[in-house]
């Protein structure tokens, strides 16, 4: 895939979160909990996957849904980031996520706000502030990813991506959502969906265990619509399928403490090796180097990039 003159990476935050890390020495159900240290960033699957796009050195623009106190709050620390955001203002307060890590168990609790929800009002802005990115021409690629919030259409994601595909010049969409959601996306025949096991499981009625029943269920995302498939199988790496074939994407053994938000590194590689041209098992091998790097370290979406080589090195290829 080609951008040309575009290079922008358009990430589409509809369902943002204040996203909160503690880390304690045992989780004890019923106790007071004192954290050994908190990581706070703002998060949500589409801001992860755009900071971590940006790390990789992708120029990116997150549009973002965001409301109240916890809205500022991650406008400002974008800002203090030096990204690039669209930040329309809901009449809701942005939700809270926290996960809780057990350092002696390595167990990670989870605790995810639904979100708040918005007004008509506040969507139809959102939609004219994506419309507006894709009408500046520049726009290589527009990713959607998690959930639509209470009050959305049902179809949001749906006419999200019917923007970019009608656009003057049409803007390729990546896709990492699930449900009813994913059927909207599927219907505008995206450039390539991103599932994990159980999202692809739940999408097509195949079981995903492994490799093989990873590359049935993608053969029937692709029959639905998507133009290419990486469905992501965790420490077994990912199974992608498109017009090249089906291959295996091995992982190299890196389990990090700090899984929460590798997906969503996964599709900011995904989408920064895909605008730059590379094929798409070549792009979804950056995506699992960024997801192996973010469980590296805390914080959802954060990664260090000067580790991508060598992960990368040891990530292999093999047909199924």
């Amino acid at each position: 895939m080609t951008a040309g003159a575009r290079r922008r990476l358009l990430f589409v935050a509809a369902n943002p979160s204040v996203d909160r890390l503690y880390e304690v020495d045992g989780l004890a159900v019923g106790a007071i909990q004192r954290p050994l240290s908190t990581t706070t960033v703002p998060g949500g699957k589409g801001l992860n996957a755009a900071r971590a796009a940006a790390a990789l050195g992708g120029d990116v623009t997150a549009v973002a849904l965001v409301g109240g106190r916890s809205g500022d709050w991650i406008v400002d620390r974008l800002a203090v980031l030096a990204m690039d955001v669209r930040a329309i203002r809901a009449t809701a307060e942005t939700r809270t996520c926290v996960s809780i890590l057990d350092r002696s168990t390595g167990a990670l609790t989870e605790v995810y706000e639904p979100g708040a929800a918005i007004r008509p009002s506040d969507w139809e802005a959102f939609e004219a502030a994506i419309a507006t990115e894709l009408g500046r021409g520049d726009v290589a690629a527009v990713t959607i990813s998690g959930s639509l919030p209470p009050g959305a259409p049902s179809d949001g994601f749906g006419r999200l991506a019917r923007l970019a595909g009608g656009a003057p010049r049409p803007v390729p969409l990546f896709a990492d959502t699930y449900g009813p959601a994913l059927s909207a996306v599927l219907v505008e025949r995206p450039a390539l969906v991103k599932v994990n096991a159980s999202e692809a499981g739940e999408a097509t009625g195949v079981e995903v265990t492994d490799a093989r029943s990873a590359a049935v269920a993608a053969e029937r995302l692709l029959a639905a619509g998507a133009a290419a498939v990486v469905v992501t199988l965790g420490v077994d790496g990912a199974v992608v399928v498109g017009a090249g074939g089906r291959a295996r994407l091995v992982a190299p053994a890196m389990v990090g403490p700090y899984p929460v938000g590798s997906g969503d590194a996964f599709l900011g590689g995904v989408a920064v090796a895909l605008a730059r041209g590379d094929a798409t098992v070549e792009a979804a091998r950056l995506g699992c180097a960024a997801g192996i790097a973010n469980a590296q370290m805390p914080g959802a979406g954060d990664l260090d990039a000067s580790r991508i080589p060598s992960i990368l090195e040891a990530i292999s290829v093999e047909p199924i």
